[in-house]
């Protein structure tokens, strides 16, 4: 869809790319084709794991965050405004007066909101419909770092724009600190960690020697190193259906993700619960938080011998599953 709405702008001449000079493409995801763009131009910056190794893994040059300067930008729009708003402050930093500006998304994620804050603002060009989605352009110039991203404080932990529940932790999470054991195994593994707040629970109990936060989303990681200062705390920007622990854990708290766009998606959770089953030692127990729609048993019971219900409500359910088969 992204690649439509580029095509047909460049083709048609409304938006025209600058003759030479590098080319930031802002938040891509995996399955965006970037094609219309001149490759050895483009740098992809992404924080997000699994798209920073896609867009590696087809030979782009791809980086966390800015480097340098750029003389054009594409930001292809997130759903949660304070971050659209960011990236294009980011963008603009990064860009001399004048330079491209090229602002791509769905109709669901924002696109419309954002093109409207920015009329007010700046020299917006005509913007493009196509496959559910818009595309427009502006000159960089007009100061836009009142939208930069800035770091919040939530019930003493600091998040910042786009990560996962951004204005404090979500209330799975809070029911799954609820109910940890007050000693735990030495070695523990937060699985999808976030900006820390069930680490800083686990933290709390006896027994923890080591603990292994590993999140995918590089900004959310950044915040957990601030949250969470201790030095048994080891953080690992990867993506947790992938990442291999050093040594088995002898438990992992998890509340996995289950949607990769509006949509749900099981299977990201389920791949979460086979990847915990994995790192597991074979006495070792997943505390996991998790909708209560969600398929999740027969995935639970193939991969533990012992599940059990533990808490939750109308909308969660609370599991400690124990001893990961090795089948």
């Amino acid at each position: 869809m992204r690649s439509t709405r580029l095509e047909l702008a460049l083709d048609t001449g409304a938006i025209a790319l600058p003759p030479e000079g590098r080319i930031a493409v802002f938040r891509p995801r995996a399955g965006d084709d970037l094609s219309a763009l001149p490759k050895a131009r483009v740098q992809v910056i992404t924080g997000f794991r699994p798209d920073h190794d896609h867009f590696t893994g087809l030979g782009h040059a791809c980086a966390t965050a800015p480097e340098g300067d750029y003389t054009a930008a594409l930001i292809c729009v997130p759903r949660a405004r304070a971050e659209a708003r960011a990236l294009v402050a980011t963008a603009c930093a990064h860009l001399p007066p004048g330079a491209l500006v090229i602002l791509d998304g769905q109709k669901t994620d924002g696109i419309d909101t954002l093109l409207k804050d920015l009329r007010a603002r700046v020299d917006l060009g005509q913007a493009l419909a196509k496959a559910h989605g818009k595309i427009a352009a502006f000159p960089s110039g007009p100061d836009l770092s009142d939208w930069s991203a800035r770091p919040q404080q939530v019930d003493g932990f600091t998040t910042l724009p786009g990560v996962f529940s951004a204005d404090g932790p979500d209330r799975g999470s809070i029911m799954l600190a609820g109910v940890l054991p007050a000693k735990f195994p030495s070695r523990v593994v937060d699985l999808g960690a976030g900006w820390g707040y069930l680490s800083r629970a686990v933290l709390t109990r006896d027994g923890v020697k080591e603990l292994h936060l590993v999140e995918a989303d590089h900004t959310a990681l950044d915040c957990a190193r601030l949250n969470i200062p201790d030095p048994r705390a080891h953080f690992h920007w990867a993506d947790a259906r992938l990442w291999q622990v050093p040594h088995l854990a002898g438990a992992v708290v998890c509340n996995p993700p289950f949607h990769t766009g509006r949509e749900a998606d099981p299977g990201l959770g389920l791949a979460f619960l086979k990847a915990a089953a994995k790192m597991l030692a074979p006495d070792g127990t997943l505390w996991l938080v998790a909708n209560r729609h969600l398929p999740y048993d027969p995935a639970l019971r193939a991969a533990f011998r012992e599940v059990e219900e533990i808490g939750g409500d109308g909308a969660f359910r609370l599991v400690r599953a124990s001893y990961p088969s090795r089948r």
